[in-house]
């Protein structure tokens, strides 16, 4: 008999592989979870083998807060840049995001990223170039991101929401460039915060008209019109082609103050 007959079917090995095929492979055959999300968000499915406990977790997420707060609990005013990892150094919004670091820099704010390539780099690389500040909040991912050169502050993070704390904490704005899910998420978690007044004086400015009109128009017409939403709440997101107005806008904000050095 030949043995690759007695092997178990892989997902997508056979056109005939349906979702039930998938979810019981899954159940059968239970692996290691491949990042620190998917090790507590997935712990009680059948998918997921894991040796750790309620308590290890909690022990875990408690040493990246306090690290956190450790290395950042001396920035002084911040502001936390966002926006596509996969963004070529030669776009035109790769440009403009590190000009528009450099410029923000220059006024003596930190900048704060992902840590990551595309507009994370161009953010740290305009800090580099203002000589300020460049801290990168670097993820764990399934596919490996690489750490970007122009970081000087680097965290590593295995939880997507204990970075997210970190960004906000240690920011007196976001600036969110084109992007994906990623962006989109971090930019409508800091508008929950602003519209739940969990933060306030936090600008949220959104940079390029035409990639971000249509979202604002699409709250407003459609979110707003059915009660979801207020007006005000989408009008607080300030899309813009200026760098300038960043400025202006970021320099209005009420920044935070840090700790003093021991």
């Amino acid at each position: 008999m030949d043995q690759a007959a007695d092997d178990d079917p892989l997902p997508g090995a056979e056109t005939s592989w349906t979702q039930a095929d998938e979810e019981e492979f899954r159940r059968t055959h239970p692996r290691a979870p491949r990042t620190s999300d998917e090790e507590l968000l997935e712990a009680d499915t059948a998918a997921i083998v894991s040796q750790l406990d309620d308590a290890a977790r909690l022990r875990r997420i408690q040493d990246e807060l306090r690290e956190g707060f450790k290395k950042l609990s001396h920035v002084g005013k911040a502001v936390s840049i966002f926006g596509s990892a996969r963004t070529p150094r030669d776009d035109p919004m790769y440009i403009i995001a590190r000009d528009t670091a450099a410029t923000l820099g220059r006024a003596g704010f930190s900048i704060i990223t992902g840590g990551g390539p595309g507009i994370m780099e161009a953010g740290n690389r305009g800090a580099r170039d203002a000589g300020v500040p460049s801290i990168g909040l670097d993820i764990e991912l399934p596919h490996e991101q690489f750490e970007n050169p122009y970081v000087d502050i680097s965290l590593d993070f295995h939880y997507f929401f204990a970075r997210k704390v970190m960004f906000v904490r240690y920011a007196s704005a976001f600036v969110v460039f084109p992007g994906g899910f990623g962006t989109l998420d971090e930019l409508f978690e800091a508008a929950t915060l602003r519209q739940t007044a969990k933060i306030r004086h936090f600008p949220i400015v959104l940079f390029g008209s035409a990639y971000w009109a249509g979202l604002v128009d699409w709250l407003l017409e459609q979110v707003a019109a059915a009660g979801n939403i207020a007006p005000e709440d989408a009008e607080c997101l300030i899309v813009t082609d200026s760098v300038a107005e960043v400025l202006r806008v970021v320099q209005a904000a009420e920044h935070r103050r840090p700790r003093a050095a021991a």
